[in-house]
């Protein structure tokens, strides 16, 4: 067995493990416990320790509920005790040179701001730190504790924890042997919702020099809006809508009263959720609107989606059998969507049924146009990269579903998760092609395929391991509504 490895950041030493060359230590505090005094409160400062912190074992989870209505079988869930949920897992080559510092990656897990884990399987950062990388992986507050709206409490609280841990990143990293100057941060799904709401923020260069964002939403939702979900948790729980009467619930009751509500909304998504609320020191404007601005131009950014993202929550719920051409057309209105973009859709793909274009649909209004709008923005002010995740998985028809990428980026298609999504035959070497562009993005800012341009080229990934498209979808895209 090799020697544990030691090292000391500010607040005390840390004991971690070595394995195969790297060297991990694991639920290491950016701030303190948020229980207490300190629930529905920003971040405050980790308390120090003495003598050596066991940093061997992921820290405690965030309070959540597994999956249901059928996801559970795809997407995993881990459950750790305890209160200290606000910590880092850091990956780090073993033989790295004190004289020579290593890029740093930043990963923040998605799940709807109400799921997910740093220590899910699919994210061990060991794969990137065989690259010479420093990886840290973030856990945050989820659901009411972290995105409440209500009365007396801070809105997006779990925003203000991850800039906690990209200040802790920058601070702390050299021990690790990271150099704090080239700090990639990188999000799935809410993960990059949230990382989005940062790089929109006039401060984001001291928190990253470089971004990934995949699958995530770039906006944020009026406080009205996106408050419906904390008032009908208050009126179920018959607590005020204000810290004082969330504080008197236990974080169980509260995720249990989330869960069952939003297991009541549509699978279109029109019932209460957790979403970012407009407001406040984390999210002061919608974040989408401060980007197209100019916000957050001088930050290289990589960012894409998968081709068929509504697959994961309309294939394992039923909800794409049940979507009739009268929902397809009821939805269309509602959105204003031009019936031409319709027609556009059933012309790429003339088999399609009314939920495979109603799901493609929502697909464009919530990532691919957003994504376009934003990258045409910054052709002139920032690299930006885009690409387009289009291998379909052959488990349960799930096909380029949300998250399927996510395998073939970390390179960890033999976990758990990632067989769960994709099956044990998913193409390695699409893996190594994924995994050696995200490698690079951190490395230098280049992920090695053009930049976005008026030509908009789309590096779309499949079985054949990679190819530029230009200007995909623009039917599709053109004339899409904006809001």
């Amino acid at each position: 067995m090799p020697a544990a490895p030691v090292l000391t950041v500010s607040t005390g030493a840390l004991r971690g493990e070595r394995v195969d060359g790297i060297d991990r230590f694991l639920g290491i505090p950016y701030a303190a416990p948020p229980v207490g005094g300190l629930r529905f409160r920003p971040p405050a400062p980790p308390a120090a320790w003495e003598g050596e912190r066991d940093a061997t074992a992921f820290g405690p989870t965030a309070p959540q509920m597994p999956y249901r209505g059928g996801i559970e079988n795809y997407l995993a869930s881990v459950e750790i005790p305890g209160d200290d949920i606000l910590t880092v897992n850091v990956w780090t080559p073993a033989d790295r040179q004190t004289d020579a510092a290593l890029p740093v990656l930043v990963f923040v897990h998605g799940g709807a701001l109400t799921r997910g884990a740093a220590a899910l399987p699919a994210y061990d950062g060991a794969t990137f730190a065989r690259h010479g990388i420093v990886v840290v992986t973030v856990q945050y507050r989820l659901g009411q504790e972290g995105f409440a709206v209500v009365d007396d409490v801070p809105q997006n609280l779990g925003v203000l924890d991850q800039e906690a841990a990209l200040r802790w990143v920058r601070r702390e990293v050299g021990a690790f042997g990271g150099d704090p100057q080239r700090v990639t941060a990188m999000g799935h799904s809410a993960g990059a919702n949230t990382l989005a709401a940062l790089l929109a923020l006039p401060h984001a260069t001291e928190l990253f020099d470089r971004a990934i964002l995949q699958s995530g939403p770039l906006a944020a939702q009026p406080v009205k809006k996106a408050g419906r979900m904390s008032r009908e948790i208050a009126a179920r729980l018959k607590v005020p809508a204000t810290r004082d009467g969330f504080s008197s619930v236990a974080a169980a009751d509260l995720v249990a009263a989330q869960t069952d509500i939003a297991a009541a909304g549509s699978p279109l998504g029109t019932g209460p959720s957790v979403a970012l609320a407009i407001g406040g020191d984390a999210v002061p404007r919608n974040p989408l609107d401060a980007l197209l601005e100019g916000a957050g131009r001088g930050i290289p950014v990589l960012i894409g989606s998968t081709s068929e993202e509504y697959r994961l929550w309309f294939v394992p719920t039923g909800a794409l059998d049940r979507i009739r051409r009268s929902t397809l057309t009821i939805a269309r209105l509602a959105a204003r969507v031009p019936a031409r973009i319709v027609r556009a859709h059933q012309v790429r793909r003339p088999t399609a049924t009314p939920g495979e274009v109603l799901g493609e649909i929502v697909g464009d209004l919530l990532l691919r146009g957003p994504i376009t709008r934003f990258a045409d923005s910054r052709i002139a002010a920032a690299p930006t990269y885009v690409y387009e995740f289009r291998w379909r998985s052959p488990v349960g028809g799930l096909g380029a579903a949300h998250g399927m990428e996510l395998g073939f980026v970390f390179d960890t298609l033999r976990t758990p998760d990632a067989i769960a999504l994709g099956g044990t035959d998913s193409p390695q070497a699409l893996a190594d092609v994924m995994h050696a562009a995200w490698v690079a993005f951190a490395v230098d800012g280049d992920p090695g395929w053009e930049r976005w341009s008026e030509r908009r080229p789309v590096q779309a990934f499949d079985a054949d391991g990679g190819h530029i498209d230009y200007a995909p979808r623009a039917d599709e895209l053109a004339g899409l509504p904006t809001r």
